[in-house]
């Protein structure tokens, strides 16, 4: 799919200059630098194409998405002969993970190349990750599969996915608590309640019993965030325990 020239309204100059700063990122040159555009494109921008269509990376990043998955399966699939089903997708899903596709996002600095009218102090931390798997949309749009499959294996790959530091990896630790609170057969509860305080921004605390006693608390922006605090909190203060 071919866009107009001036759909993105964007002068000469700033297109070189975006031209060069994803080239870098990318290793090699970018054939349509459209595609390129909209994996930055927030949708607080409101632009659409001439047949009255959004355009922003959302639909990128569900396709990022998707390539990304499928070139890290391949990936395992060849690399542990011995793993089954179970096993390779866990493993999948600790190189996917939204924690570490944004730290990906973080450390390509990808958010200097989004446009937006919302001022970047105010995205959440997915957006980091989010931009990433936009980037990989447009890769497979603009130049296929084989060079979507050579950007994640030296971006991704190649200097982060190593097997035995991946199996050691945590990707929940509510999972691995309620995991170990199920085996037990001990009770648990997460206590959620909102805890603003002095903060601008609304806080959630959360309380965390095992078998009728508290033993972490933890606060953040979000109800699932303090809950996974407040597991991370317990499991180092049970590890001992928890490892038998």
């Amino acid at each position: 799919m071919e866009f107009p020239k001036n759909i993105f309204g964007s002068h000469s100059k700033m297109d070189g200059d975006f031209f060069l700063g994803i080239k870098k990122i990318l290793g090699f040159k970018p054939k349509n630098i459209a595609f390129y555009k909209k994996a930055f494109l927030h949708r607080s921008m409101n632009k659409r194409d001439e047949d009255g269509n959004a355009l922003n990376y959302e639909r990128l990043e569900f396709l990022g998405d998707s390539m990304l998955g499928t070139i890290i399966s391949k990936h395992l699939y060849n690399e542990v002969p011995n793993g089954d089903e179970g096993y390779l997708t866990k493993m999948r899903s600790k190189v996917v993970s939204r924690e570490h596709l944004n730290e990906l996002g973080k450390d390509l600095k990808l958010i200097d190349f989004v446009e937006s009218r919302i001022p970047k102090s105010h995205f959440g931390e997915n957006i980091h990750g989010n931009v990433f798997e936009a980037l990989v949309g447009a890769i497979y749009l603009d130049r296929g599969y084989v060079y979507c499959n050579k950007f994640i294996k030296k971006r991704v790959i190649e200097p982060y996915v190593d097997i035995e530091q991946l199996e050691g990896r945590v990707i929940s630790y509510k999972s691995l608590v309620i995991e170990w609170c199920q085996k037990q057969k001990k009770s648990f509860d997460f206590n959620v309640y909102e805890d603003t305080g002095n903060d601008s921004l609304k806080h959630f605390a959360v309380k965390l019993s095992i078998g009728g006693t508290v033993v972490a608390k933890a606060r953040a922006t979000s109800k699932k965030k303090a809950e996974e605090r407040a597991s991370k909190r317990a499991f180092f203060a049970l590890q001992d325990k928890m490892k038998r």
